[in-house]
């Protein structure tokens, strides 16, 4: 009986949990750019693959539920899809994440890869490497992130903090509060 009632509560939560994703494994390289935009996850991943998609960075896969966009190996100097072997910087890969920020935001984080060199012994995300902060596909992404936090809005600007009054040498602590 109590192997039944276990189950039972064991069951549903089961059920309820969905670990299937369309994210890949990995996380973003750390020279990825990234940024913090007033949007939701889900339209902060519409609205970035729409931009990326009419400044010539295709979208082979939008994945809104999952926060996710990737494109295909493309020629960086024409934005067309690739039928070359992907190496070197001049064929590139755009991937973007879009995770939860503080609430009403959401973080994008985009990074362009290249390879620089063919390994068949080597795991393929092993191969990958940022593009140089120059390349003229980083700065396409660096312009279209900037635009959307013009358009959306960005974090709030921090206010500096100020420093506090000092008491008057004859005040008593009770008329300091």
């Amino acid at each position: 009986m109590r192997a039944a009632g276990a189950l039972a509560l064991v069951v549903p939560g089961l059920l309820a949990c969905n670990p299937t994703t369309t994210r890949p494994t990995f996380m973003p390289l750390p020279e990825a750019e990234a940024v913090e935009i007033r949007l939701s996850r889900e339209e902060a991943t519409r609205r970035l693959a729409e931009l990326m998609e009419s400044d010539s960075i295709p979208a082979a896969r939008v994945e809104l539920r999952d926060g996710f966009i990737e494109s295909r190996w493309f020629d960086a100097s024409t934005g067309k899809p690739s039928t070359q072997r992907p190496i070197g910087t001049g064929i590139v890969r755009v991937r973007a994440w879009s995770d939860p920020g503080r609430p009403s935001f959401a973080i994008l984080t985009v990074e362009t890869v290249y390879r620089p060199v063919a390994d068949p012994s080597l795991p393929e995300r092993e191969l990958e490497r940022e593009v140089p902060k120059d390349h003229p596909v980083a700065t396409k992404v660096r312009a279209t992130l900037q635009e959307m936090v013009k358009k959306y809005g960005g974090p709030p600007a921090t206010e500096p903090v100020q420093p506090r009054a000092r008491p008057d040498e004859g005040e008593t602590p009770q008329e300091q509060e």
